[in-house]
């Protein structure tokens, strides 16, 4: 058991933003032992500015500042597994599972070898621990009886914390969304301060603590190892993209793409036809090198009435099928009303599938569908893989 007089030490992910950095500055207010990690995972002029905030922030809050150089396994399992999923035709989000594999992978080991309590970051959530009595079952063995008197015994159940995680307080800034991969176990070990404050309220705290003022991008939600805002001249510098023949529904050729892994169902951008749009995207052919796509922005193909899941994670005991749960399929869209089910019908391990109340536009696969409860609680997540019309 802890002294009194020690104090619980934390470890704080500072990536030389503002958000990390007040989360640090935060913490040693409230009189925690903290020291900083900064991780290197990726070669850019970005990250060169961000080593040398977080080192500038570190200084300033008296912390002590590790450097994890984690560039190799960033690139092996983020970056080529991101650029291996748009050449398949998956847009998938990098955050998702750059935070359970890399982030907190590397923070929790660390963590250990230095011997820390916790870990912390700036991510705008929120982590409860609740205690319960829990009465013995037949498969847990029973606690021993604590004697009280000479006449009178009581059992003693064994205490269980049980670790959930929900929306941030602010829930424009709210990050819950990138955390659905966490395992409980991992949740045992992780604090994040900020979960319980506005955006408004952290800018104020980083002026109280004199922390230096940080560029606009430092809050950015993008991939980290994308400079540009989208990121098609990061994949056309990475991939081999052929070019090819744009058509409608009916087979008509409008004109030609620019490479299929640069769009996505829904997507707008990049459509160069002249002066008879907006198109939409419906489909991407990759047996043909065909991108298809509707002037009609309420083309019914643009909506899915459900979508079927891949690599899901329940962060609460997996939960009893179907259920209703609030449902987002990308970061910023609302949460939506849906049910989930799960069917073994055809494979062994069977199948999660999303049913939406109402049909959803640009469901697209590789993004993630990621649950919550009525009160805000993340429930899981998983990776669309296929929609239903």
């Amino acid at each position: 058991m802890r002294k009194n007089c020690e104090r619980e030490k934390v470890m704080v992910a500072m990536s030389g933003g503002l958000d990390s950095s007040v989360a640090a500055a935060l913490l040693k207010k409230r009189g925690y032992d903290v020291v900083g990690i900064f991780l290197r995972l990726w070669e850019s002029e970005a990250y060169f500015e961000a080593e040398k905030n977080a080192k500038k922030v570190a200084k300033i809050l008296g912390v002590p500042l590790h450097i994890i150089d984690a560039k190799k396994e960033f690139k092996k399992e983020i970056v080529d597994y991101f650029l291996r999923g748009c050449e398949k035709g998956y847009m998938f989000n990098p955050c998702v599972k750059c935070n359970p594999e890399i982030k907190f992978k590397f923070l929790l080991e660390k963590m250990k070898e230095l011997k820390y309590d916790w870990v912390a970051t700036g991510h705008y959530a929120r982590r409860r621990r609740e205690i319960q009595n829990s009465p013995p079952e037949a498969d847990q063995p029973l606690a021993e009886k604590l004697q009280i008197s000479n006449k009178l015994q009581v059992t003693s159940y064994k205490l269980q914390a049980t670790y959930k995680l929900f929306q941030a307080e602010d829930k424009n800034k709210d990050q819950s969304y990138f955390l659905y991969g966490l395992k409980r176990k991992q949740l045992a070990k992780i604090i994040f301060p900020l979960g319980d404050y506005k955006k408004t309220e952290v800018l104020k705290m980083a002026k109280k603590f004199k922390l230096p003022e940080f560029r606009k991008e430092d809050d950015s939600q993008g991939a980290c190892f994308i400079a540009e805002k989208y990121p098609d001249k990061f994949l056309k510098r990475n991939l081999k993209m052929r070019k090819g023949e744009i058509a409608d529904q009916q087979g008509n050729i409008l004109g030609e793409h620019q490479g299929l892994p640069l769009y996505i169902i829904g997507q707008r951008r990049m459509i160069n036809i002249g002066g008879t749009g907006p198109y939409y995207v419906i489909k991407r052919d990759f047996k043909n090198n065909l991108l298809v796509v509707t002037r009609n922005v309420k083309d019914p193909k643009l909506y899915g009435k459900s979508v079927k899941l891949k690599k899901v994670n329940w962060i609460i005991r997996k939960p009893k099928f179907p259920f209703k749960a609030k449902v987002k399929i990308r970061y910023q869209h609302p949460a939506i009303s849906a049910t989930i089910v799960h069917s073994s019908q055809f494979t062994v391990c069977g199948f999660y599938e999303v049913v939406f109340n109402k049909p959803q536009r640009a469901a697209a696969i590789g993004q993630s569908a990621v649950f919550y409860s009525d009160k805000g609680e993340l429930l899981g997540g998983g990776i669309m893989k296929e929609a239903q019309k």
